[in-house]
């Protein structure tokens, strides 16, 4: 049995893509997770809450990620321009990920509870980058409308990447962050 934590949880997180893309979601337990990953059920719940978390391991690394690199963004900076540039800061641990997470996607995309979850994790993002904007003196209403906004857009470019992996994530950002603002523009218009 291996002894090392990090070791645990990606055998842990590879026994559960495999039994997920096996019998499905639903049809899977957490002590069948961990007896595939040759560790106890108990082991298993030291590493996560429930059989749901087990492809969302990175959430608190990308949010500190994030709201390191949205606090480095200079005092003045645009709500979007700041958010943009923290987005931009987390690539290298997008990057890093990608090949733990593209196996995943379709499995969450075709289980509710994964899908919920994930649409959950997502909304927790969004609120801590609105407190970072706040806490930079943006107007509350207006961090959570951009935090908001910022998160659609990073998640667009991020699929975008995903799905045409030879143009860059940096420039998949810079081209969505483009879009929201000539949508942005148009509103004005009509």
């Amino acid at each position: 049995m291996p002894r090392n934590g990090d070791e645990v949880k990606r055998r842990l997180q590879d026994a559960a893509l495999e039994m997920f893309t096996e019998r499905g979601f639903d049809h899977t337990s957490a002590a069948d997770i961990a007896a595939r990953a040759g560790v106890t059920e108990r082991t298993f719940f030291r590493h996560f809450t429930d059989k749901r978390e087990v492809f969302f391991d990175g959430q608190d690394e990308l949010l500190g990620t994030l709201l390191a690199g949205l606090a480095a963004v200079p005092a003045g900076t645009k709500p979007m321009a700041a958010l943009r540039a923290a987005f931009h800061g987390a690539v290298p641990l997008l990057e890093a990920n990608l090949p733990v997470v593209l196996p995943r996607l379709p499995i969450i995309a075709a289980t509710p509870a994964l899908k919920e979850r994930s649409l959950a994790k997502t909304q927790a993002l969004a609120e801590a980058l609105a407190a970072g904007l706040a806490a930079r003196g943006v107007p509350a209403q207006l961090a959570s409308l951009c935090a908001q906004a910022a998160m659609v857009t990073f998640g667009l470019a991020v699929r975008r990447w995903h799905e045409n992996p030879s143009t860059g994530p940096h420039e998949h950002l810079d081209e969505a962050f483009r879009e929201l603002r000539l949508a942005t523009a148009a509103l004005k218009q009509s």
